[in-house]
């Protein structure tokens, strides 16, 4: 079974009290609770703007040694460029995220691909070529051209993440392309049978780690999405 990490994509969302942040908590400490929680965050911030230090220093402060943040490439790489002549995009990236991936605390970075972006399995191979291999990736087509046995064979040739990604528009088939995997929910709502089912569906996954992230939201269903399927691994595991 794999090492499981789940959580959403954000939380400093002050709507989320209190439901699942208390009353009483200062939003400064909101990354602090998050993180007693659930064991792991997607990062959108990095898709528009430069990680600094001093802003990682304080997230690995508030968290502890086996929590994992992933990080969403730059929008400068994957929407600008679209993953041609990017070298420049890429160093820049690279660099604002230097300190997250030397503190052994970074899960991977997801790239997210425009939804009029259609397959190019040779343009993705080539970034690819060039993408440093300690830095997992896990990948986001948000046009369903992409799943195809090429494209896919040049993920595993990488060993690079699909990223199985479930949207009331589109279902990611759920190929599995790389030890590191990577989910995203992203349906508005999820019933109790069917978080139920996404920890049986995850549970039954074998490779080394898997990341499960549910969409943010200005209300806490997200958040207490997450729960509940880490709660009924907890039961299944107990």
């Amino acid at each position: 079974m794999a090492r499981i990490y789940i959580g959403t994509s954000g939380w400093a969302y002050k709507a989320w009290k209190p439901d699942f942040y208390p009353e009483d908590i200062p939003q400064k400490a909101f990354l602090r609770y998050y993180a007693s929680q659930l064991n792991a965050v997607e990062v959108n911030f990095t898709f528009r703007n430069r990680l600094s230090e001093k802003a990682t220093a304080s997230w690995l402060s508030d968290t502890p040694e086996d929590f994992r943040f992933t990080l969403k490439a730059n929008q400068g790489i994957t929407h600008f460029r679209r993953l041609k002549d990017a070298q420049e995009s890429v160093r820049r990236f690279l660099d604002s995220i230097e300190a997250m991936w030397r503190s052994g605390r970074l899960g991977g970075i997801l790239f997210q691909l425009p939804p009029n972006f259609k397959a190019d399995a040779e343009r993705l191979d080539a970034f690819l070529s060039d993408w440093p291999r300690v830095l997992r990736s896990a990948w986001e087509f948000r046009h369903e051209s992409w799943f195809s046995p090429e494209v896919l064979g040049v993920l595993k040739k990488h060993k690079a993440a699909l990223c199985i990604a479930e949207t009331e528009s589109l279902i990611t088939p759920e190929e599995l392309t790389s030890d590191f995997v990577y989910f995203r929910f992203r349906k508005p709502n999820y019933t109790g049978a069917e978080r139920r089912a996404i920890a049986q569906r995850l549970e039954r996954i074998d490779r080394a780690e898997l990341f499960a992230f549910f969409k943010h939201e200005e209300s806490p269903e997200s958040a207490l999405n997450a729960l509940d399927v880490v709660s009924s691994l907890k039961k299944k595991a107990a």
